[in-house]
């Protein structure tokens, strides 16, 4: 095959990825406004909204993975034209996401003692602890937000969920504003009105997604008639058989990286707070992946759908050879400007910590490095996990991901990090070493699994 039959593609999935990867940033802004507001209250504060949403990101990555199973069943329903399939995934799905949310929010909801294990300061619990209860109940609607995004992205939609991302934050702005610092009638609520203005924003997002696919004229017909006689145990059983190992693929990940930053703890502030810029940095150019990722999932679900699997093939390895392209882009980036990128998010002529701040660039720069490699990595494995999750393949992939970040990634990073001198370096090449793995075994089962779809869909033999 001649490198064009890949490029034709790229037009379809950047249109297809963009909106997601938007949509993806938006999310992280609620997060930095979260923490811009917060931070002018005071560094007890900030800490305690750090503290309490280390328990909010694990969930969320439980409750995003599980709600992915609802689009490549859209998607491949949509394409053959199965309406009921449709239907049927949706509102199923949407169920298991409402009754996901509650469940997320209870769990977290009683987690609360575990921070006095963790060995943190008591003003920073005592201000964690309410903040936590407000922003655990966002996850409910987070996650029924996810149900609708998920079913528009199988339909291909996928610029609704990025209008719904970008409403959420022009109101998330205000209302953060009064309810933070308290303004005309508003009480001064400190951190518990940041995570309030969470709550208002994430149900907004839901009310938005609602409203604006079912007035879609195609799409009333998925919206009329939601019951609970519209359940059924075979489709909910098929939503978890793909919606359980995925949320647990995002979980390992998810996982890893925050224990990458227990591990930097460990090592002192400074190696910490390098550990942070990085990550943050590492962060931003995920979101393209992600978004490809995505891409990856609809575009493989359709071909499954019209059972052309030869050109499932070639939709997939175009998505991974764009995705590979623009993560180089960035990796050359991080390693071009590797001391420089460091020093926007510190002062390092302030008088009074110049000395650290100095250290933390040194160190972060050192960490961008290592990121501008894992920047390939990473992007292959979001993308393939996505086309696997599009041919309904995530329980070998499931056990992939552990075996990779935890057998394999967390070890190196343990052992570099706490029993050498490489220190936030040393973690930082285990999670290469992790998200290496992953690629590669990924990529080989997604090889192996279409091989054998077009060997035994080949109408020649």
């Amino acid at each position: 095959m001649t490198l064009s039959i890949y490029t034709k593609e790229f037009s379809q999935n950047i249109k297809l990825a963009y909106p997601v990867i938007l949509g993806m940033i938006g999310h992280s802004l609620i997060q930095i406004v979260d923490k811009l507001m917060v931070g002018r209250l005071g560094a007890t504060e900030l800490a305690a909204v750090s503290l309490g949403n280390s328990f909010i990101f694990i969930a969320m990555s439980v409750g995003i993975g599980f709600s992915t199973a609802i689009t490549p069943i859209v998607a491949e329903g949509h394409a053959a034209k199965n309406d009921d399939q449709v239907r049927s995934a949706f509102h199923n799905g949407l169920f298991l996401c409402t009754v996901l949310g509650l469940s997320m929010f209870t769990v977290i909801y009683f987690s609360k003692p575990l921070m006095h294990f963790m060995g943190q300061p008591e003003e920073v619990i005592a201000l964690a602890r309410p903040y936590l209860d407000w922003v655990a109940f966002s996850l409910i609607p987070m996650i029924i937000y996810q149900g609708y995004k998920q079913f528009a992205d199988g339909m291909s939609l996928t610029k609704y969920s990025m209008y719904a991302i970008v409403m959420a934050n022009i109101i998330h702005v205000p209302i953060n504003f009064v309810l933070i610092y308290g303004i005309w009638i508003f009480p001064k609520m400190g951190i518990v009105g940041a995570a309030m203005g969470t709550v208002i924003s994430r149900i907004a997002m839901v009310i938005a997604m609602h409203f604006m696919l079912s007035r879609r004229q195609e799409l009333e017909k998925y919206f009329q008639g939601f019951s609970f006689a519209e359940l059924r145990k075979s489709v909910i059983r098929k939503i978890i058989a793909i919606g359980g190992p995925s949320s647990m693929q995002m979980l390992f990940e998810v996982a890893l990286f925050t224990a990458s930053v227990w591990l930097c703890g460990n090592l002192g502030r400074t190696s910490q707070a390098a550990n942070e810029i990085a990550l943050s940095l590492a962060t931003f150019t995920y979101m393209f992946a992600m978004g490809f990722s995505v891409t990856a999932m609809i575009r493989v679900s359709n071909q499954r759908g019209f059972n052309d699997f030869r050109k499932l093939i070639v939709v997939a390895r175009s998505v991974f050879l764009l995705t590979v392209i623009i993560e180089a882009v960035f990796a050359a980036l991080f390693i071009v400007f590797h001391d420089y990128l460091p020093q926007f998010f510190l002062d390092t002529k302030d008088g009074l910590q110049a000395h650290d701040n100095l250290e933390v660039v040194a160190i972060a720069s050192q960490l961008l490095v290592i990121a501008a490699l894992f920047q390939l990595f990473d992007g292959i494995q979001a993308v393939v996990l996505g086309a696997l999750r599009g041919i309904q393949d995530v329980k070998v992939p499931m056990y992939i991901t552990f075996v990779s970040y935890w057998i394999f990634g967390f070890p190196i990073s343990f052992y570099l990090g706490q029993y050498t001198d490489l220190g936030a370096f040393g973690v930082w090449i285990g999670l290469l070493a992790g998200l290496g793995a992953a690629a590669i075994f990924l990529y080989l089962r997604f090889e192996n699994v279409t091989r054998k779809l077009v060997r035994d869909n080949d109408p020649t033999r």
